[in-house]
């Protein structure tokens, strides 16, 4: 069983891991397809907020 503090540890990595490779995407994907290097900040703080928690949460509930 997971506790609270390896649970946020976790999600603080999972939300950092999320968004920085969001963050890469979009501006790549906003680079080559639009011609415009732009990154989609809330669509990657959303994906990271919720895998962030998503994915911890169900690691944690995997083990029990």
């Amino acid at each position: 069983p997971m506790n609270f503090k390896q649970f946020l540890g976790s999600a603080a990595l999972t939300f950092l891991v999320t968004l920085v490779t969001a963050i890469v995407v979009t501006f790549l994907w906003n680079f080559f397809v639009h011609n415009a290097g732009r990154v989609d900040w809330e669509t990657s703080f959303i994906l990271a907020i919720i895998y962030g928690v998503v994915f911890p949460l169900s690691r944690s509930l995997e083990k029990k």
